[in-house]
């Protein structure tokens, strides 16, 4: 396992520039996440989630208490949740965005460089990548707290297919929390490797973390008032995130800086129905989330309906004794519209079970 802190950009321009050319018509699954560090603590994380087809996603409410396990075999980790979280569903099994009651979020993209340790009996207990983003939520409640525990590996991540896709699920994890802290975790060639530090507001897509902030640090130089990269690739919707994020005004006022943030998501959003036949996976972004970690408040935005709605997390009963799972019917491509506060148009539900192996 390798952890990044703080480590300054050693790229020069013309491994930059290089490494553009590299990197060619590299496709992959187009998703964008960026977190808004305004004045009074007030952070804010947004996250695009871009599918070629239905990602098949419903909200839920999951209270504290719950027994999880890795979902990898007799050789699981096991936990108990420590912290009630709302999550955003991939295929209802798995957790493929979330936020918890102590303001922590996390986000998983698609990063088709990822390779995962090998996992056998006499691995680490293996945890579902369906998994990865609730074991966080359950157990942390800050970044800081969660990296340390992460570097110590308790766990190795088993993946299997998308489902109905015959090909393997590769992801890379992002965290931020109340504090404006953020951290993302990439498996590369089979290791672990941990970034960490507030400034690493932006996660896209191909290629790995490290080459993104080499991209970055070019177009930094160029100056984002002079001209951005406006393609959908995943490199150029960091540099634009990256300038956005940190362009738009710092606005004590929440409601102010709340629309800043939703500006900069579809800005960075791929619209829907765009079909780019020289890079097939390049994929139209299919619903947004928006959290105020402030004032706990998680917001979501499909593409198909007219209306933003919000939960309330300060109003959901997380408590172990009488905490419920709850589910929010988002219906098929997340057609269903709710307006305003939806924390009320949640039902009661049994909760999902995690794709592993049952």
């Amino acid at each position: 396992m390798f952890l990044v802190r703080n480590s300054s950009m050693r790229s020069l321009l013309s491994a930059s520039l290089g490494l553009m050319l590299a990197l060619g018509p590299m496709a992959a699954e187009a998703c964008t996440r960026l977190v808004y560090l305004g004045p009074d603590d007030n952070i804010i994380t947004a996250r695009s989630m871009d599918w070629k087809s239905d990602v098949a996603t419903n909200l839920y409410v999951l209270p504290r208490g719950i027994e999880r396990s890795g979902e990898a075999g007799p050789n699981s980790i096991k936990w108990t949740a420590k912290y009630g979280s709302v999550v955003a569903t991939g295929y209802d099994v798995s957790t493929t965005d979330g936020v918890n009651e102590a303001g922590l979020s996390a986000n998983l993209l698609w990063l088709v460089e990822s390779e995962y340790p090998s996992f056998g009996k006499d691995s680490k207990p293996g945890l579902t990548i369906a998994a990865w983003a609730q074991y966080v939520l359950d157990n942390f409640a800050t970044v800081d707290e969660a990296v340390r525990v992460l570097e110590k590996e308790p766990f190795t991540i088993v993946t299997d297919n998308v489902p109905g896709e015959n090909r393997l699920t590769t992801l890379h994890l992002s965290m931020s929390d109340a504090t404006g802290d953020s951290a993302i975790v990439e498996y590369v060639k089979g290791k672990q490797v941990i970034h960490h530090d507030r400034k690493y507001q932006v996660m896209t897509n191909s290629p790995i973390f490290e080459q993104q902030l080499a991209l970055n640090a070019y177009w930094k130089q160029i100056g984002g008032t002079v001209m951005l990269p406006g393609t959908n690739r995943a490199s150029d919707r960091f540099a634009r995130a990256s300038f956005y994020v940190n362009a738009i005004p710092k606005d004590e006022d929440p409601h102010r800086a709340l629309a800043s943030v939703f500006s900069v998501i579809r800005n960075v959003s791929v619209p829907y129905g765009l079909n780019t036949p020289e890079e097939p996976n390049i994929s139209s972004t299919r619903w947004r989330t928006v959290f105020d970690h402030k004032r706990k408040l998680y917001f979501f935005e499909s593409a198909l309906t007219p209306n933003t709605f919000w939960v309330d997390l300060k109003a959901i009963d997380f408590s172990r004794e009488t905490g419920k799972v709850k589910r929010l019917d988002l219906g098929e491509n997340q057609d269903h519209t709710y307006s305003g506060d939806a924390t009320k148009d949640f039902k009661e539900a049994k909760p999902f079970i995690f794709l592993g192996l049952h």
